[in-house]
């Protein structure tokens, strides 16, 4: 066929991957080139794909001492001698992943087993890598010998520039990995997270797959369309991806009986299947329609997680705690919420935090319904879960990222704070969800001082509560500005408190005012899908419960 179809099984290739048509790439503009990628310029012409790979993994910025081809010619006879490739072990850092054939030939196969086992030897400090066995199988197919494959796998290992993610070496990155595609699910495939959550022991556990979906279950001619985008635009796009692989298996699937027991297998299944629902250019549509945020504030929801895991001593490959573990059924006791609506909740915060328990802080059962003694005891926690019971058995609430103590910045004004990590929530007589709104002209609340005129007050500043058109007014979805020293001005203002009143903004309009004495409330839901309030606009309180998060050692 041509010099790079040395492992190819042609007979087992896609047709349109077969094409041949004389294409030339003359190309030096990054956007140009973004834009050639994600409309598969290369992607029928298997020569020019693999002299695309050439240049962009060429000039990837590499450690200065990074083995080369030379290096596999030198060692890959010391490594595996004349033992047949079949029964070449795999090292322990590929995690028994799948060795995916991608229509590779009887050789291509067996020098796959031979390239990990030389790279296992010149990288010894990778310690989990699971993708590895795929990217390996992949990029044979656009290379003319093993050592050429060797050394573009190599180029990506060794990646030195710290704005460029590629791969990741370490069960932390790994498992941190994991946690935020959680968080990402939680907050734009909120219909595919209720299913995840309907359907699954461990919500955690199926989302610890997305990456097993990419590299091991989507068919070549679709790994090889989200490739070409990922050596260009990086890390981020592999999110996207997993992401629309997951909005489709709801839309697909979401009003069927799922096929087996364990929805992990089934999304397998589906998602090795996936020609039946999606063509790779409808799947890439779809991936770059999901609007996320920056590279930048992804990474910074990847540092929190990392953070998360080394501060319980999760940094080597062990299971991590699942919702059910963290609200134990024997230990957990509330007022308000059963033990499975606490998992329901457990299952939409931030996964950084669902590593740990739930302690109760406050509740006006035993506390009363002093709005001093509510601030009394939930100050110093970060974040905290605020119940609602209503005298109509209404349940609802609203998970509080930030500090109350930070009420205290504004003075004797109303000052909002909180970031984008907050939501409010019903659980009473449906369960709904609704996240971030941004207050954006704080300015614009002021105290409410006479009890007669609370409501029109109250309506008026959560009216401010909108969405910006602008997205540059929303540069701080997931974390305190604090954390990493980001103008206060990024952080998304959520919440406010004084000595008269709580408001809590949500969400499609939704928002919470709580009076002082804790036995009122006014719910406002201007602009809410299906018109679905929290609760009712005029509510009677019943009970009030604010939980805290328990760090533990226990996971």
């Amino acid at each position: 066929m041509d010099e790079y179809s040395r492992f190819v099984d042609w007979d087992k290739m896609d047709a349109t991957l077969q094409s041949q048509d004389s294409k030339e790439l003359i190309c030096s503009d990054f956007q140009e080139f973004k834009q050639l990628a994600r409309q598969g310029y290369w992607a029928k012409n298997h020569s020019l794909r693999a002299k695309v790979y050439q240049k962009l993994i060429g000039n990837i910025p590499c450690r200065t001492v990074t083995p080369d081809a030379n290096v596999y010619r030198d060692i890959v006879m010391k490594i595996v001698g004349k033992r047949s490739t079949g029964a070449l072990p795999l090292p322990e850092f590929v995690d028994n992943s799948l060795v995916p054939n991608y229509c590779l030939n009887a050789e291509g196969i067996g020098a796959v087993r031979k390239i990990i086992c030389c790279i296992a030897s010149q990288f010894p400090d990778i310690s989990f890598c699971p993708a590895l066995p795929s990217v390996v199988a992949l990029l044979l197919h656009y290379s003319r010998d093993e050592a050429e494959c060797f050394e573009k796998v190599c180029r990506i290992l060794a990646c030195n520039d710290p704005s460029k993610r590629l791969l990741d070496q370490t069960f932390l990155a790994f498992e941190s990995s994991c946690m935020t595609f959680g968080d990402l699910v939680n907050k734009y495939c909120q219909a595919a997270h209720k299913l995840m959550v309907a359907v699954s022991e461990d919500v955690l556990e199926v989302y610890s797959d997305w990456q097993r979906w990419l590299f091991g279950e989507l068919p070549l001619v679709y790994v090889a369309r989200v490739f070409d985008v990922f050596l260009v635009e990086g890390y981020k796009v592999l999110y996207r991806v997993a992401l629309a692989l997951l909005k489709v298996f709801h839309k697909v699937r979401g009003g069927q009986p799922m096929e087996s027991d364990n929805v992990q297998q089934d999304i397998r299944a589906f998602v090795r299947d996936i020609a039946k629902s999606v063509s790779p250019e409808k799947l890439l549509e779809k991936a770059f329609a999901i609007r996320l945020f920056s590279r930048k504030e992804i990474q910074l929801l990847h540092m929190a997680n990392e953070k998360a895991l080394q501060q319980k001593g999760i940094t080597v490959k062990q299971k991590r705690q699942n919702v059910h573990l963290a609200v134990h059924a024997e230990n957990f006791k509330s007022e308000i919420v059963s033990v499975k609506e606490m998992r329901d909740i457990w299952s939409w915060i931030p996964e950084r935090f669902a590593l740990c328990q739930p302690l109760l802080l406050f509740t006006t059962l035993e506390h009363g319904c002093s709005l001093n003694r509510f601030y009394s005891h939930c100050e110093g926690h970060e974040p905290t879960l605020l119940l609602i019971k209503t005298t109509a058995k209404e349940v609802c609430g609203a998970y509080l990222s930030t500090d109350w103590s930070e009420r205290k910045r504004g003075g004797s004004k109303l000052s909002f704070f909180g970031t984008g990590e907050c939501f409010v929530f019903r659980l009473q007589p449906e369960v709904e969800r609704y996240v971030w709104v941004i207050i954006k002209h704080p300015e614009l609340a002021t105290t409410v001082s006479e009890s007669g005129t609370k409501s029109t007050q109250v309506s008026r500043v959560l009216s401010s509560s909108s969405i910006p058109s602008d997205s540059s007014d929303r540069l701080s979805p997931f974390l305190a500005a604090r954390h990493f020293n980001l103008p206060s001005k990024t952080a998304s203002m959520f919440m406010a408190g004084s000595n008269e009143c709580i408001i809590i903004g949500g969400g499609d309009g939704q928002a919470l005012y709580l009076d002082a004495d804790l036995n009122h409330g006014i719910t406002n839901h201007c602009n809410t899908f299906n018109n679905q309030s929290l609760c009712s606009e005029n509510f009677q309180i019943s009970a009030i419960e604010v939980w805290g998060f328990k760090d533990t050692m226990n996971v």
